[in-house]
């Protein structure tokens, strides 16, 4: 079979558009000229039968089947880069860009705070981070997506980071004004805040396991929220009872904004996955993200 270079120098020159988003700043990330890149993509769209982008007078972006395309082949890009690497000699080295898409409350409570210490680990590496909760299209354009929830049954790889425990947390002046519950059922009584499913639209079910035994608790609201770390905030304020994730919490619970409660009840678990698209050894800066988010989840007691 005789591989068509064409083909691999207009994936190279899509992954410049869409980087850039328009035709003459890609030229010159590339050092090609403007028209050099309009006929470049030309090429591309037609060897594959289907138009990539949307043309307007100062920007372009990806068609939906430029997006599934792109998705598709920027992991072989990188998968390309990775062998040059290591032809080189140089596997083990950390470096390029990063690009990770990363559930926002890990984002927030856990990553954030860390980032620089991952950096300074890393000088030959920069890092891209997106923040979404949701699950479609999730690995476009990046590297490694994180999330949580049990895996997708997809083609992607999926590699267990770590399994966080689902709390129930309350302000102190929520349970000065409305007493402490003293098993899930009391919970009918009181204000909760709920957490939507990005991938339902429907509330998180309420659930408490102890010693094997589950109970679920339907709760009454007047607040549902689809970011839970505006949920967060609102029960350190005393809007109501949250049930959370354990992972990030642990300082605002040692600086006593938060109290726990029915802890004897808090054994159901939710794991954290991270996704990459190929079986083979992901890239070394893929590795490295992976051991460090694990590192640092160990760190904050989430495991």
């Amino acid at each position: 079979m005789v591989f068509d270079t064409r083909l691999l120098t207009g994936v190279g020159v899509m992954a410049a558009v869409t980087e850039a988003g328009n035709f003459a700043r890609a030229a010159e990330m590339l050092g090609l000229t403007p028209s050099g890149v309009s006929r470049a993509v030309a090429r591309l769209e037609a060897r594959v039968g289907v138009r990539l982008f949307d043309r307007g007078p100062r920007e372009v972006s990806l068609t939906e089947e430029g997006r599934r395309f792109h998705a598709q082949v920027m992991p072989l890009l990188a998968g390309l880069d990775e062998a040059a690497s290591e032809a080189a000699g140089a596997a083990a080295v950390v470096r390029g860009r990063l690009r990770v898409s990363v559930d926002p409350w890990f984002a927030r409570m856990v990553l954030a705070s860390n980032l620089q210490r991952f950096l300074q680990r890393h000088p030959l590496l920069s890092v891209d981070v997106f923040t979404s909760n949701y699950r479609e299209e999730m690995m476009s354009g990046v590297d490694v997506a994180v999330r949580f929830g049990p895996p997708d049954t997809s083609s992607l790889i999926a590699r267990k980071l770590l399994d966080t425990r689902v709390v129930t947390v309350a302000s102190p002046g929520y349970l000065d004004r409305h007493g402490q519950p003293h098993s899930p059922h009391d919970l009918v009584h009181h204000e909760a805040l709920l957490f939507r499913d990005p991938q339902t639209g429907l509330p998180f079910p309420w659930e408490f396991r102890r010693n094997g035994e589950s109970i679920g608790v339907k709760v009454s609201s007047r607040l549902m929220l689809d970011d839970p770390s505006v949920a967060l905030s609102a029960c350190i304020a005393g809007q109501g009872i949250f049930q959370s994730l354990a992972v990030g919490l642990a300082p605002l619970l040692s600086a006593g904004d938060l109290v726990q409660i029915l802890p004897e009840w808090s054994e159901e678990l939710y794991p954290l996955y991270a996704y990459y698209p190929s079986r083979h050894l992901p890239p070394a800066k893929v590795r490295a993200f992976l051991d460090f988010v694990r590192e640092i989840a160990t760190d904050t007691g989430a495991a």
